[in-house]
């Protein structure tokens, strides 16, 4: 079987998107498929480490002229810095690590971007498409894959495999959540709608990461219950050999938060919690970006919060294997579940869930697994929480009151979710049902 995966986010991006797609691409072809993947030259910023999985072919796509752009006065700058740099040292003269103000070339170049991700639907990534289309033409002329896969987010990857459709070969569109959601701009609403419905219509099978964005889309667009599978995020059931680069105190209870911080997953109510539990607990968040609100915190209570940045994947997936608590903050929006609970899962250690709503799927799997602590995002609630798992720690009966084996877990596993994705695209490829 070949497959052509349409995959704007890709590694090196460190995208849980990007991840997703690693993972799967990987266990496609140690199932034997001849995988492709389409996808954009990556801007020279990424941060991801991991390597494309072997037997695995890229095919990189010019990703448009803002962001090419962008990615090349990026490069220009990074190597002006490391010859200041170099120069500095050469003449024992210390060269500054202060971020720099934008001149008005900054400005300019910021005021391009933003006008840009204004007009390309979805987003500034949509500017790949008219490069895209063009090579995806040829490579269907020259590989004449069995199976197309979109990767949506961005909504571009759905407008190319609907190309694909149109030209007779069979389609996955893997949605992940819905494209019309809670966050997208009210400009691009209707369009969103419309190309939810095309795909939902065109696609030979639609996939998504919960239950709960499968039944918004079969309610929708009223579809038949095997139109739309569910295959979520996961685990890589393998050991990573990363280092892990977090130095924890083992007279403290190590809570660690890795992911994203967005207006939607508030961490405000933990913070207060913290402030008000047992003092030996201490907050690490590792993440690319936090708003400002998070550092005017860390300034008045630095013995209760680190803010480790941006890990690698791998060594955070280390980290997380070694913290005492991992923190999972619910989305506002129940039908997304955050990607790390299940990465939370294989690390096998206590999740505390802080989430409000009693549908959230996040909450679900951890009273089914007995691996953790379920709390409200309340914030006397979660300083109770964190006093009593303190408690445990200091008796050494931390990990003995969870569940944190991962028997029964096959299905949330990157391996299990593969040899599913396997099976879907073996149906799909030869005409039959989903």
């Amino acid at each position: 079987m070949r497959a052509l995966v349409i995959a704007y986010e890709f590694p090196p991006s460190p995208s849980p998107q990007s991840l997703r797609w690693m993972y799967l691409t990987r266990e496609l072809a140690e199932q034997g498929v001849d995988v492709h993947v389409l996808t954009v030259d990556p801007p020279p910023t990424s941060m991801l480490r991991s390597h494309v999985p072997a037997g695995v072919e890229v095919h990189r796509v010019f990703p448009g002229f803002v962001v090419g752009g962008v990615a090349w006065l990026a490069k220009r700058k990074r190597a002006s810095r490391k010859n200041v740099a170099e120069s500095a040292s050469s003449t024992h003269v210390a060269a500054t690590s202060a971020p720099a103000r934008l001149n008005w070339k900054g400005r300019l170049v910021e005021s391009i971007q933003r006008f840009a991700a204004h007009v390309c639907f979805p987003d500034l990534r949509g500017e790949w498409r008219p490069f895209a289309s063009r090579r995806l033409h040829q490579l269907l002329d020259e590989l004449r894959p069995d199976v197309v896969v979109s990767s949506h987010e961005p909504a571009t990857t759905l407008q190319l495999g609907a190309l694909a459709k149109a030209r007779g070969f069979r389609w996955l569109a893997d949605l992940g959540d819905p494209v019309l959601s809670f966050y997208t701009p009210e400009r691009w609403r209707a369009k969103s709608l419309g190309l939810e419905r095309r795909t939902c219509k065109e696609a030979d099978l639609v996939t998504v990461t919960t239950a709960g964005a499968r039944a918004v889309l079969i309610d929708r667009h009223r579809l038949m219950g095997d139109r739309v599978r569910v295959l979520t995020q996961g685990y890589d059931a393998r050991p990573t050999e990363a280092r892990n680069p977090v130095d924890f105190d083992p007279q403290r209870l190590e809570l660690l938060f890795t992911g994203s911080l967005y207006s939607f997953r508030n961490p405000e109510a933990l913070l207060d919690g913290l402030l008000a539990c047992d003092p030996s607990v201490r907050l690490n968040i590792a993440t690319s970006r936090w708003p400002e609100s998070l550092e005017q915190w860390l300034v008045r209570h630095p013995e209760r919060l680190r803010l480790l940045g941006f890990l690698p994947h791998e060594e955070a997936v280390a980290a997380q294997r070694a913290a005492d608590v991992l923190v999972n903050i619910a989305n506002d929006d129940p039908i997304h579940l955050p990607g790390k609970i299940f990465e939370y899962l294989g690390a096998r250690r206590p999740i505390l869930h802080l989430g409000d709503d009693p549908s959230d799927a996040g909450a679900a799997i951890v009273a089914e697994r007995k691996c953790g602590w379920r709390c409200q995002q309340h914030a006397p609630s979660i300083a109770s929480a964190l006093s009593s798992l303190a408690a445990l720690k200091r008796q050494g009966r931390l990990d003995n009151e969870f569940n944190l084996q991962t028997d029964g877990l096959e299905r949330y596993s990157w391996q299990g979710i593969g040899r599913q994705l396997h099976g879907f695209l073996a149906d799909i490829g030869r005409g039959g049902p989903a």
